[in-house]
């Protein structure tokens, strides 16, 4: 985080770090409120912490269960309230929350139930947001990768090496999240979008620099199924 703040500042930018736990009330509203004192206001609430598992049912602990609803989905909403008053404030407000469209299908939730119900929960509260505060003009919508990206979760859960050279590089979500949260607040809600389809409709047509191995056959993400 540090770093990440470091370059931010690095590029002409200006950050404030600040480390916590939204699954704690309290401090997700003294960060709200110590980056409204620092930066006057908030333009964008970005959801993008979550908790992973992908264990079967039976092998799953409850707490396990409990942490990934209590990260990804109730994480959503108290990071998102604690910011909605100051959005109301602001000339162009969004709330981008990173989670995928939502299935019933059963090859969606018949590998990890589990998880899928603490990303899909995000991805509600994302499209209820919208239609909530879309009167006081809070754009609220949420964004997935078609393919899946080059993180942690990827390396580690999901293949290693040889799933990360087949993934595509975190500047496209950066893109495509850039892309969201710049257009008209009131002309932009309640969506659930993909990345490159985003991408796309901004006329992106090179998405080869995207690739982390060029000429790697693509992965489709767990969430969508195909490129």
């Amino acid at each position: 985080m540090y770093t990440a703040a470091g370059q931010i500042e690095e590029a002409g930018g200006r950050a404030l770090p600040l480390v916590g736990d939204i699954r704690d009330e309290s401090q997700v509203a003294q960060a709200v409120a110590q980056t409204v004192e620092r930066f006057g206001g908030i333009d964008v609430c970005v959801n993008k912490a979550s908790a992973i598992d992908l264990s079967g049912t039976e092998a799953l602990p409850v707490k396990r269960y409990d942490l990934m609803q209590s990260i990804n989905a109730r994480g959503t909403f108290v990071v998102s309230r604690a910011c909605i008053p100051h959005l109301k404030r602001s000339e162009n407000p969004h709330i981008l929350t990173l989670s995928p469209p939502i299935s019933l299908e059963p090859r969606w939730l018949c590998p990890h139930t589990r998880y899928t119900i603490a990303k899909d929960g995000m991805t509600l509260c994302a499209l209820g947001l919208a239609a909530e505060f879309r009167q006081d003009g809070i754009a609220s919508n949420a964004l997935w990768p078609r393919t899946r990206m080059a993180a942690a979760a990827v390396q580690n859960l999901l293949g290693g090496d040889e799933a990360m050279a087949r993934a595509r590089k975190p500047e496209l979500y950066a893109d495509a999240a850039y892309t969201v949260i710049t257009k008209p607040s009131r002309d932009c809600s309640g969506n659930a979008f993909l990345c490159e389809d985003v991408l796309a409709q901004a006329r992106v047509t090179d998405f080869d620099r995207y690739t982390c191995l060029p000429g790697a056959e693509l992965q489709a993400d767990m969430f969508v199924g195909h490129i």
